[in-house]
Order: structure tokens, then C-alpha cells, then sequence
């Protein structure tokens, strides 16, 4: 199978949905006392969500050593308000290496059929969420591709189109043409409000890349949001951005593990190489599925353990 890779030099809150709390709620100085306790306090009571599959302890050991570390990154298809229910639309490992300050990241393609830990059954491993939330995620993640992972954050879409919205618009340049839904999206650098953002994130059957192409809007809807939030000139809708985030985002993070991961971890973004894993569609009992061949989980472990 081919290996498609990319090294990026942009900065690395233009990539991962973790960074959106990073950046806005340590990386923009200038804010009042109270809004950084308001920020520290939605990600510690709203947001935080230890799982049992991962050590805490040992966990934030690796992160004080500044070891590298494993992310699970995961996009909810849920269309109601927090991350206890729906599929992970997009899944991400993002392996944080501050010895070569660089970072790797593997896609795992959301129809790929593996064991689903705790549930005794081959499925697509993005229904594991539905099935078992993060810790049934984590817990099939690690074994599909022999690894330990350290941390996940999780967040559901419409999250996003609702960070869109309290922000007004965003812009981002668009790599295909298409028309889906009455909305055009022509090649270049487009304008969105929320609900084009979320017609733009969930097409699929027209992009000749398929997930991975969706994968790669998601990102830039990242881009778009930070972009925007960073020129973000009031408490007020500060605020009103973090209470998004407090109702649709998930971590086993809590707030003293974000500043050590951003202050001790942020030369990784100097290098990044992204891998996209592949198989061929085979259709089983009816349903669809992306057969991932030893090797290329093989290929995935490598990256993600060197």
C-alpha cells in the first residue's frame, strides 16, 4: 500500500483540535485574571474526563520526564450537544516526540475492521465510541495497533460549527470545487459561517480522497477557528467560546497537563509527517468495511513506537 506523507513546518495549533484550548486559553496574553480561572476552571469541571484504560500517574510521570507521548484525537459525529453518544467521524494518533522535536500523526480510516475491546466482536473502529465513549475508543485503538497511548481529546463537530458561529465567520482555502447542499465551495480562499462550515466538514462521496480528504477539512476548519480566535479582542466572547468548548469537548487532560504539554512540548511542531493508513473495501454480511493488511498496521505501529 502506498504511504502518503507530508512534513509541515506551520505551527502546530493549525492542526490537531487540542490546540484550540492551548492557544486561546494560554497562548493569547492580555486577559483578565478572571477569565484565565474561568478557563481553568471549564477544563477541569467540564471538560476532564480521566478513563480507566489510561494511567493517569504513569502518564503524567512521562509528561513532567517530557517523554514522548501518544494522543488519540477523535471528531464525534453526535448531533446533540456533548460526546457521550455518536461515531468517531475522524481518528487521530499524534505521537509528540520533544527529542527530535517532531510530531507524527496517523489517521485511522473510521471504516477499518479490528476487534472491538470490551464488546468481543469485529466491527468498523469508529463504532467503539458508540459502544464503550473514549475509554472503549482507547481501549481498541491500542490493541488495533499494539501501542500505549497517553492522553485523548475528543470533540464533537458541531462544537465546532457553534465556535464558528460565536465567532462570525471563518476563512479557509479550499483545494477542490464542489457544490453540495445550495452551498458552492470554489477552489481558493472561502468564507463560512457555521452551517457551511458543517456542510463543508461532512462531504465525502466527492472528494476523490475520500476520508482522508475529510480529514484534511476538518484540519483546516481547526486552522480557520484558531485563526480567528487568536484576533479574539473581548472577555465576553471569550467566555462564550470556552462554554462551547465545555459542552462539546473531552480530555483526560486536566488544566496543569495542558501548560506542561504546550511550554515543555511546542518545538514539535517543527517537523510534522502525517500518515494516512489503507486497506481495500470489502463488503461482509451487507456492510462495508476497510480490511487493514498486517503490514500497513505494522507500518502504523512503527511510526507511532520508533
Amino acid at each position: 500500500m502506498k504511504r502518503r506523507e507530508r512534513k509541515k513546518s506551520k505551527k502546530l495549533w493549525l492542526k490537531i483540535p487540542l490546540i484550540i484550548i492551548l492557544v486561546i486559553v494560554l497562548g493569547i496574553g492580555g486577559y483578565a485574571f478572571s477569565v484565565y480561572q474561568n478557563a481553568k476552571k471549564t477544563v477541569n469541571d467540564r471538560m476532564h474526563d480521566p478513563v480507566e484504560t489510561i494511567d493517569t500517574e504513569l502518564t503524567k510521570k512521562k509528561l513532567q520526564d517530557t517523554e514522548k507521548i501518544n494522543i488519540l484525537l477523535l471528531g464525534i459525529d453526535s448531533e446533540g450537544e456533548g460526546n457521550q453518544q455518536g461515531r468517531s467521524d475522524a481518528m487521530m494518533v499524534m505521537r509528540l516526540d520533544p527529542e527530535k522535536d517532531a510530531i507524527s500523526i496517523v489517521s485511522i480510516p473510521r471504516d477499518a475492521r479490528t476487534e472491538i475491546v470490551g464488546r468481543d466482536m469485529q466491527d468498523k473502529i469508529n463504532h467503539a465510541f458508540a459502544f464503550g465513549g473514549a475509554a472503549m475508543s482507547v481501549a481498541t485503538v491500542e490493541n488495533f495497533l499494539d501501542i500505549e497511548l497517553d492522553y485523548y481529546v475528543n470533540i464533537n463537530m458541531n462544537g465546532l460549527v457553534e465556535l464558528v458561529d460565536a465567532l462570525g465567520t471563518i476563512t479557509i482555502h479550499n483545494d477542490i470545487a464542489w457544490t453540495d447542499k445550495g452551498y458552492d465551495f470554489p477552489e481558493g480562499k472561502i468564507e463560512m459561517d457555521g452551517a457551511k462550515t458543517k456542510s463543508f466538514v461532512r462531504m465525502r462521496k466527492k472528494d476523490p480522497a475520500g476520508d482522508f480528504g475529510r480529514t484534511q477539512r476538518q484540519r483546516k476548519v481547526i486552522e480557520g477557528i484558531i485563526n480567528e480566535g487568536a484576533q479574539v479582542g473581548s472577555v465576553p466572547k471569550f467566555s462564550s467560546m470556552m462554554d462551547i468548548l465545555g459542552d462539546n469537548m473531552n480530555t483526560n487532560m486536566d488544566f496543569d497537563d495542558m501548560k506542561v504539554l504546550f511550554n515543555s512540548y511546542r518545538d514539535t511542531r517543527r517537523s510534522i509527517t502525517e500518515h494516512m493508513i489503507e486497506g481495500s473495501g470489502q463488503t461482509i454480511d451487507g456492510i462495508y468495511y476497510l480490511i487493514v493488511p498486517d503490514d500497513e498496521v505494522q507500518k502504523a505501529h512503527d511510526i507511532l513506537t520508533e
